[in-house]
């Protein structure tokens, strides 16, 4: 259908234009507006120098929580002085406390402060991924665990994402204007750059008219390079533990998954834009979006 847009630089693994794929219009999304990619933390200068002066990069879209940011840092844009930084969480409880709410930490660990502070030593050392803590509460409320065999691989993680437009519709809507708004190319990016990633570019590629089977092709695409991608946060400490306890192909995105996010979206709101003008989404930002994005 079309060509995966990979952008191969040190410091990136999972990282690609979505420039050139089809819409139902049979016209194709530009190239150079919207970037998707994995953690950027490890990024070189001559990497950041490269996205700013030979792609346009004017504007990151950071979706990690404010838990894996006390733990990672505020990644090496932050600082730059020609592309502004916009940070929205995706999870309900994630704040720029630990995001722990009252009664979640874990009974096993009971010095663990749920309102410790981001970005302090205690905060660091204690705080968990707040999907972590989700999944807890899941089971705690008689729900198998992520990886049980009676967990459908494809509903778990669509309806992981969905999980996000209801914790913080606000989160996604925000980014997608930034997307619209960026005076240069936009990078959107997570930890892994599938899931919170996936959802959100591909939220904004059905916005614009992106062919579904498309939309699904680039979400799936991910699954390409996962290997390098759980083996690099591995090495991480903020991930390490959480993903000790899955496996490759309980991290590998499959189409189906995407497919059943659309589909909800279409039975439920009549398709994306139903839900973001629900949401208060404007006629403008979708035509802002779009002349971003289609060109």
């Amino acid at each position: 259908m079309y060509e995966i847009g990979w952008i191969d630089l040190p410091g990136v693994v999972n990282m690609r234009d979505v420039g050139g794929i089809p819409t139902v219009d049979a016209q194709r999304i530009a190239s150079g507006r919207l970037i998707r990619s994995d953690n950027l933390q490890g990024l070189p200068a001559d990497t950041l120098a490269h996205l700013v002066e030979q792609l346009g990069v004017t504007d990151v879209i950071d979706l990690r929580s404010f838990v894996e940011i006390a733990h990672e840092g505020s990644g090496p844009f932050m600082a730059h002085p020609r592309v502004r930084t916009t940070h929205f969480t995706l999870y309900a409880d994630d704040t720029q406390h630990t995001g722990i709410p009252e009664g979640e930490a874990d009974p096993e660990r009971p010095e663990h402060p749920p309102t410790a502070v981001a970005g302090s030593t205690s905060a660091v050392q204690d705080a968990e991924l707040p999907w972590v803590v989700k999944d807890r509460r899941r089971q705690r409320a008689g729900a198998p665990a992520f990886g049980a065999p009676e967990i459908d691989h494809d509903k778990h993680w669509s309806t992981h994402y969905l999980g996000y437009l209801t914790e913080r519709p606000e989160s996604i809507v925000g980014a997608l204007r930034v997307i619209a708004r960026a005076e240069g190319a936009t990078i959107v990016h997570c930890a892994a750059g599938k899931d919170r990633t996936g959802a959100v570019v591909g939220l904004a590629l059905a916005t614009v008219g992106a062919h579904p089977d498309a939309i699904v092709a680039d979400y799936a695409a991910t699954a390409e390079r996962i290997e390098p991608i759980i083996a690099r946060l591995r090495e991480r400490p903020a991930y390490r533990d959480s993903l000790s306890r899955q496996t490759l192909a309980q991290q590998t995105p499959r189409p189906e998954t995407m497919r059943l996010l659309l589909g909800a979206l279409d039975d439920h709101y009549g398709g994306v834009l139903g839900w973001l003008t629900g949401q208060g989404w404007t006629d403008d930002d979708t035509d802002a979006l779009r002349a971003k994005l289609r060109g």
